[in-house]
């Protein structure tokens, strides 16, 4: 099982990134989870995707993150809009159903 975040970098408040997560696994899934870890925090789940499409967002992201996914490529995608100094964190995706995590990749936002 892989999990491989990218997308993440510097970006000032106020802008955007667009994160992926590519899943490659030998057994068919269901949900897919982003979770984030900022400096000195603990872990914290920011959205949820199911399989049919249907994303449940923390009540910090709504109205500004989106959740979508490309089961044709096996990539679930989070979209990062309006970007807030506290958002910056390492962020993670993973399978809930299975407790299989990825590498993360680090979003930082200059104020």
């Amino acid at each position: 099982v892989q999990l491989q975040a990218s997308g993440g970098g510097l970006v000032q408040a106020g802008g955007s990134l667009r994160l992926s997560c590519v899943v490659r696994t030998t057994f068919s899934y269901n949900s897919v989870a982003w979770y984030r870890r900022g400096p000195g925090k603990q872990r914290e789940q920011v959205a949820i995707i199911n399989r049919a499409g249907v994303g449940r967002y923390a009540d910090f992201v709504k109205g500004r993150f989106a959740v979508s996914r490309d089961d044709a490529t096996n990539t679930v995608y989070l979209l990062l809009n309006d970007l807030k100094p506290e958002d910056t964190a390492v962020y993670y995706c993973m399978l809930p159903g299975n407790g299989y995590w990825g590498q993360g990749t680090l979003v930082t936002v200059s104020s």
